[in-house]
């Protein structure tokens, strides 16, 4: 077959996929999960394998240590995805909640249901535990989904589906093989191909860098969910508790500087900049970090320590996203200064401030325009995980539809049930 059959003959099972998984009950979908995650770490070592060849191949591409770090994958990571899906299944099905019921005059009864979506195309680099993220919560949600991750983690990402897959089949022998794809090939014209079978496919949600997510907007004809970039910000506000302002900010830019929701920009309240910003400089310093100032952090940095790795912050730095361990740093006038700031340059995902002061935390709270704002708390929390959701299947900084983590639920529609005794419309 060439491309557009190939993807053609994806798009087609993956439809069919979604028709049969309409009919499993919760109890089948959650007993498949259980089985799928026993899987998983059953298989490990062969899991680990597969990621070997794909970090190879990762270092030849030239992969930053960050990025080959989101590749990677041990045994605590692999317990983690299986974790995810026992996660999900312990969720309620998000499949048939009635939202709405209401009878009008005439005695017709309508009530509004939640709906799976169809078949959902996920696109993303790199993570290979986003295979069975994705896959778990468009199971359980009642989708079919196409999963097409970058060729850095091909083998990866086979190897977890097939697992899964299997899993499912011995376990329930009606189980639709379809239900889970992964796109067979790394060629780039594979995804707007994909993205052309409108009669097939319902969604796309792309999670990676701002090149990949524009990309794929730009070429595909069905809806996407968008998310970007994160350019994340903490603001370190007048009266904020300066320990626990360090330690936020450390979380927040170093415990996994490659995901979205890492800090990349700090700003600092003008009037405790000359308390704060030499111990945290050091703090950040000493895990490597490059921090590209402003003219007045820069001004106080350089003049005590000469040994921290700085630069002059660029108009083009301060939108951003690194997903490095180089951060931006910049002085401003109160929360007034860090809310003009954020709505600026920010991304819409995940902003905090650190503050005793609950006005200016409510002020902050109310006008930082982003999907996840945050008041004395790391903005690594943005993630479905963490947010009690199981598993997620990205982070969306769109307004229509899902906004922030996106798990089951936001993996639903609804449509609208008519019950009558002959109405007729006059």
């Amino acid at each position: 077959m060439n491309l557009t059959e190939q993807m053609t003959a994806l798009a087609q099972q993956a439809r069919a996929a979604s028709r049969e998984l309409a009919k499993l009950t919760t109890a089948e979908k959650n007993s498949c999960l259980l089985a799928m995650a026993a899987a998983l770490e059953k298989n490990s070592a062969a899991i680990k394998e597969a990621n070997t060849l794909d970090l190879a191949v990762g270092a030849k591409l030239g992969l930053s240590s960050a990025m080959l770090d989101r590749l990677k994958l041990d045994d605590k990571r692999i317990a983690g995805m299986a974790q995810g899906l026992r996660e999900v299944a312990a969720l309620p099905d998000p499949v048939g909640r009635v939202l709405d019921e209401r009878t009008r005059p005439n005695g017709l009864k309508l009530r509004k249901i939640s709906t799976p979506i169809g078949v959902v195309v996920i696109i993303y680099e790199s993570r290979p535990n986003v295979t069975a993220d994705a896959a778990s919560l468009c199971f359980k949600s009642g989708n079919a989904t196409i999963l097409r991750g970058g060729k850095e983690a091909l083998n990866s990402n086979q190897i977890i589906a097939r697992t899964m897959i299997d899993a499912a089949r011995r376990h329930l022998p009606h189980f639709p093989e379809h239900a889970i794809q992964v796109v067979p090939t790394p060629d780039r014209e594979a995804i707007p191909v994909l993205l052309s079978l409108t009669q097939y496919v319902d969604l796309c949600m792309p999670r990676g860098g701002e090149g990949l997510i524009r990309a794929v907007t730009e070429c595909s004809k069905v809806p996407v969910i968008k998310h970007y970039k994160g350019v994340c910000h903490v603001f370190v506000e007048a009266e904020a508790d300066l320990k626990m302002a360090e330690a936020i900010v450390m979380n927040a830019k170093v415990q996994r500087p490659a995901v979205c929701n890492a800090m990349e920009t700090l700003l600092v309240d003008k009037t405790v900049a000359e308390t704060f910003l030499p111990p945290m400089a050091q703090m950040l310093a000493d895990e490597k970090v490059e921090l590209r100032c402003d003219e007045t952090s820069f001004h106080q940095l350089s003049s005590i320590n000469p040994r921290l790795r700085l630069k002059a912050a660029t108009e083009q730095d301060w939108s951003t996203e690194y997903n490095d361990y180089i951060l931006n740093v910049r002085v401003v006038d109160g929360v007034r200064g860090a809310i003009d700031h954020i709505n600026h340059y920010g991304s819409a995902h995940s902003d905090s401030i650190i503050t005793k002061n609950e006005a200016h935390a409510k002020q902050f709270l109310a006008e930082v325009d982003s999907a996840a704002v945050y008041w004395n708390a790391s903005t690594r929390f943005t993630d479905g995980g963490e947010f009690g959701m199981g598993a997620e299947i990205g982070i969306s900084t769109d307004k229509i539809g899902a906004r922030g983590p996106m798990g089951l639920e936001e993996l639903t529609t609804y449509k609208w049930l008519g019950f009558g005794d002959g109405q007729i419309r006059t």
